[in-house]
């Protein structure tokens, strides 16, 4: 018997099966480009981080708090008000149509469903991302030339109030 096989009969199946699933994710990382993955579950959070840009030599550290010795939470803090736009796809997230040109929004802009806000370059194409709600542009999520994974928040859009 191998010392791998005889630390597989010491592992309960639980433990095997949590393995299992954090190798898929590191193979999941590795097939989609993400380079960084951080997933908490109940009382277990599992952070990946890829070596080199590589999500193939993942290191992984995963912290299991048992509720006993668990600190109470902090009261947890209220997300800011508003929808948040998110990128449709994966590339290079551009806030201006081209460099040195004013960008398409600006935190306090009023935006409109369907106005540009900014461009996605993927596979040398330039993606106009428009919005999808309206309100005015009360932070931006993103920095020029940043790269973003599908569903990457780009902005959050507050509700205007108009008074009549």
């Amino acid at each position: 018997m191998t010392g791998q096989d005889d630390q597989n009969q010491q592992t309960s199946p639980e433990t095997r099966e949590v393995i299992e699933s954090v190798r898929e994710l590191i193979s999941m990382m590795a097939k989609g480009g993400i380079n960084e993955l951080d997933l908490t579950a109940g009382d277990v959070t599992i952070r990946l981080r890829g070596q080199n840009g590589s999500a193939s030599n993942a290191t992984t550290v995963v912290h299991h708090v048992p509720q006993s010795v668990a600190s109470p939470m902090p009261e947890a803090q209220q997300e800011p008000e508003g929808n948040v736009i998110t990128s449709p796809m994966i590339g290079t997230f551009y806030a201006a149509p081209s460099p040195g040109e004013p960008p398409f929004v600006q935190v306090g802009d009023e935006i409109e469903v369907g106005q540009v806000i900014g461009i996605i370059e993927a596979m040398k194409i330039m993606n106009e991302i428009t919005a999808d709600h309206s309100g005015v542009v009360s932070e931006i999520m993103v920095q020029n030339a940043q790269p973003v994974e599908y569903g990457s928040p780009l902005m959050r859009v507050a509700a205007v109030e108009h008074f009549e």
